[in-house]
């Protein structure tokens, strides 16, 4: 049940703008549960879920650009648009590799409670703002190569837990005048490399370990239930937003922030 609650915890907050890093932390930490069994290992098992849901969602797209790669760099003036959304990936791909070389001796510090919600905090004020701004007018195909670019260093701000993968590309991509459902879309096919990355970064250390049967039935669960809510959240989330604000999810970060700020003094 304990690994469930988690696959679910990292299938909604994978996708939704709130960070499933924060609550997977604060999750821990309010329910106690053990950090041997539900920690690195379990997120690997977890990302690999959210991956798989990304993929099957979002397939036809993946293929037409895995078809289209010999032409991804090509200097055409008309590139195939299959092409030219694989260019503007691997750009915006660039600043995590950067980001998560330059974080990596500070990740037990950045892991804890206290940054998660206060990261939830500052990212609920910033989406507020970014929602009331948004002039919502363009699709992610009329992005350029530097704003993809800059897309990819606020996707990887949301290695400090609680900012968000898809909150932190969702922002940026609204300050742009993108569409609320385009720069969701956008930040989730963005996000394709990156968990990939992030999943195999984390079971790089786990080499060598040895797992019980008990501990492989965890991972199965978390694994599995992660994918199919990671599936269902990606179906919700682009319909939900393509005729509503992110307001709810703003005002939920704060309210999550400052529940868990009185829970940690408390």
């Amino acid at each position: 049940m304990e690994a469930a609650l988690l696959g679910v915890v990292q299938g909604l907050t994978e996708f939704l703008p709130i960070s499933s890093s924060a609550h997977l932390i604060l999750a821990r930490t309010l329910f106690g549960w053990d950090a041997g069994q539900f920690g690195l290992a379990f997120d690997v098992a977890c990302h690999v879920g959210t991956l798989l849901a990304i993929i099957v969602y979002f397939r036809v797209d993946l293929m037409r650009m895995v078809a289209a790669a010999p032409a991804v760099f090509s200097f055409s003036s008309r590139p195939d648009p299959a092409a030219r959304m694989a260019r503007l990936i691997v750009i915006g791909t660039t600043p995590i590799v950067i980001v998560g070389l330059a974080l990596r001796p500070f990740e037990d510090t950045l892991r804890t409670p206290a940054v998660a919600a206060a990261m939830l905090f500052a990212g609920g004020i910033v989406l507020l703002v970014a929602d009331r701004v948004a002039r919502c007018e363009r699709t992610a195909d009329s992005l350029r190569g530097g704003e993809a670019f800059a897309l990819g260093w606020a996707q990887s701000a949301a290695l400090v837990p609680g900012v968000s993968r898809s909150g932190g590309t969702i922002m940026l991509g609204l300050f742009l005048g993108l569409r609320r459902d385009a720069a969701a879309r956008f930040g989730f096919l963005l996000g394709v490399p990156a968990i990939t990355a992030a999943a195999v970064y984390e079971a790089l250390h786990l080499r060598g370990a040895a797992f019980d049967a008990e501990t492989a039935r965890l991972f199965a669960v978390g694994m599995a239930v992660s994918a199919l809510v990671g599936y269902l959240t990606i179906a919700f989330f682009l319909r939900y937003l393509a005729v509503h604000s992110l307001a709810v999810f703003a005002w939920y970060r704060v309210a999550a922030a400052v529940l868990a700020a009185i829970w940690l003094a408390a």
